[in-house]
């Protein structure tokens, strides 16, 4: 263990037996989650937890589900050091870390994303991400590595901007206002099924799981996450989906709310919302204005399971947190949902330069591409174009400063060169199951210029966002789940986004169901190849991650997975592979 990683490790034992910035389990529900600045070392290690009640083993960033917010300004610098001192073998013991949403021109070697712009971080080593942001808004980060941040590696970024246009609604924007949703699972990522379902729902660290329909474990119920109000004044509430798998279902009893932004891009407001569907990945601000009586009120996010599921119900405060007002009582609500007015994406207008890139026709980018999805039952792949995603062992990145040709590049079939300073039409298909299927750009924002289940198209001011929401499939598509014969169906989704190539580097375009990720849903844009290297100069540490992470011993990548039913097994992640003694949770 080098020097700075026993600096690290003494720094991170102070703050366990020191926690001034931490808070006991019984505190955590009524505040916020502790907060770090741009500047700051990020502790990975695993701790116990049980945010619904149910213990587990999680992955964690200094020590806390969700991670520690990032709060920062509009311009600052980041640095952000990460410490691996992950042991479990339950659950990948290696690491990364993507900001979701930060644009990272120039730094594409900070971007995240393992077998794309770097290998993983080995344990017992360090990692700086270092990078500058002109961007401000709601963000967030997590692993990029497998399924890890399906563990608990997870957590909202937020940048301010002291000359936001929208300052002038709201009062109050801290991180007493950020709210995470996501789903939870009682058991570690690897020993799960290729596509399973989430146990809980978490706002903000806190939730409950039920047993069956209508009666909670033992029918002890745990604290709930507490969002306080006062009486007239105006907040800006920063919704963030966390989520690994669900899309949520998102309303405040009795309150309307206003959306100014989505996924870091001020939005022209929309006034009278009081639900809105968000998916893995997506983020939105609200103005929550608190002019209802004093009380306490549900704050719901459902997800879309079918009513026999034992989680599709609010009944005993599942799927839910609480807003309080100045003055409550200290009960849990007795409100009921009020659900009229949804938020429609084809409602929301981008803010400033509003006009998509390309031309306004139908297929009127510079490069113009179609996409289809598509599902082996057999191999149990998901495949974009026919090709299955698989990150190869030497990073995207790492292969072209290297000098290999743009042919060769891995992972084949999976590669999409595109050229400097043009504008790109990208249209998508469903036409697979197991959606909506949230599809992420990383790199870029871009301009959806017909959104799910809508047959417009809108060239002259769509909402630019960096997620985007497949819908469902079209009837064609539900039948044949290869692909949907019709490129642009009246019925059901084709989703069509517009972007510039402006920014130089290997980018992933992929499903945010971390679970369809894991299983080939991703394509890889390799843009401006011939300026890349002038461009992208990863630090000296970046380029010593590969030969590390590759001279790992056996011991140290390969997983032991836990019995969850009758059988169960070691698999193994990385180079090398063995057979380990399974380690049970439960």
């Amino acid at each position: 263990m080098d020097c700075s990683m026993l600096l690290y490790l003494f720094e991170y034992v102070l703050q366990i037996f020191f926690p001034i910035a931490f808070f006991a389990a019984s505190d955590i529900a009524q505040v916020a989650v502790p907060t770090v600045g741009p500047q700051s070392t990020l502790y990975v290690t695993n701790e116990v937890i049980a945010p619904d009640g149910f213990p587990r083993s999680a992955s964690l960033i200094n020590g806390v589900f969700p991670a520690p917010l990032i709060s920062a300004q509009k311009g600052d610098n980041f640095k952000l050091n990460v410490a691996n001192f992950l042991s479990d073998s339950t659950m990948l013991r290696s690491t990364s870390i993507h900001w979701h949403g930060i644009l990272q021109r120039g730094t594409n070697w900070a971007d995240g994303p393992v077998g794309v712009s770097q290998c993983p971080i080995s344990p017992n080593r360090s990692f700086l991400y270092e990078f500058n942001t002109t961007e401000a808004g709601t963000f967030w980060y997590h692993s990029h590595y497998g399924t890890q941040y399906c563990d608990g590696m997870r957590g909202a970024l937020v940048v301010y901007d002291p000359d936001d246009p929208h300052k002038t609604l709201y009062d109050v924007d801290d991180e007493t206002t950020v709210l995470t949703l996501g789903d939870w699972y009682h058991y570690p990522s690897p020993s799960l099924e290729k596509l399973p379902k989430p146990d809980s729902t978490l706002i903000n660290g806190k939730g409950r799981f039920p047993v069956d329909k209508g009666r909670l474990l033992d029918d002890k119920l745990t604290d709930l996450s507490i969002v306080n109000v006062e009486y007239g004044r105006r907040y800006r509430m920063r919704i963030v989906s966390i989520a690994c798998d669900s899309s949520y279902t998102f309303s405040i009893d009795r309150h309307n709310l206003t959306v100014i932004e989505a996924d870091g891009e001020s939005v022209v407001p929309v006034r009278g919302i009081d639900t809105l569907e968000i998916f893995p990945g997506q983020r939105y601000s609200v103005v929550l204005v608190a002019n209802q009586p004093v009380d306490n009120y549900w704050i719901r996010s459902l997800p879309p399971v079918e009513e026999s599921d034992p989680l599709g119900t609010y009944e005993r405060g599942l799927n839910s947190a609480i807003l309080r007002y100045k003055g409550a009582k200290y009960l849990e609500p007795n409100t009921t949902p009020t659900q009229n007015n949804f938020l429609l994406e084809t409602q929301l207008h981008a803010l400033t330069d509003p006009r998509a890139p390309g031309k306004p026709i139908m297929d009127g980018g510079d490069v113009n591409l179609h996409f289809n999805l598509s599902y082996d039952k057999e191999k149990e792949l998901f495949a974009i174009n026919g090709t299955s995603f698989k990150p190869p062992k030497v990073p995207v990145l790492l292969q072209i400063l290297t000098g290999t040709p743009p042919e060769q590049l891995l992972p084949k079939g999976s590669i999409y060169k595109l050229p400097r300073n043009k504008s790109i039409s990208i249209s998508v298909l469903p036409g697979v199951f197991d959606g909506p299927h949230p599809f992420h750009l990383h790199g870029h924002s871009f301009s959806v210029v017909r959104s799910a289940n809508s047959s417009t198209y809108n060239y002259y001011n769509p909402v630019r966002r960096d997620t985007v929401s497949l819908g469902y499939p079209s009837p064609e598509a539900q039948a044949n789940p290869i692909l949907d014969p019709d490129p642009y169906p009246e019925k059901g989704s084709n989703v069509t986004i517009r972007f510039r190539t402006d920014n130089p580097g290997p980018w992933i375009f992929h499903c945010h169901i971390d679970w369809h990720l894991e299983i080939g849903m991703a394509i890889v844009f390799v843009e401006d190849r011939k300026d890349i290297p002038d461009v992208v100069r990863p630090p000296e540490q970046w380029q010593y991650l590969c030969p590390i992470f590759d001279n790992l011993p056996a011991n140290m990548t390969s997983i032991s997975t836990v019995s969850i039913g009758p059988t169960s097994s070691t698999v193994s992640i990385g180079p090398t592979s063995s057979t380990v003694s399974v380690v049970p949770t439960h």
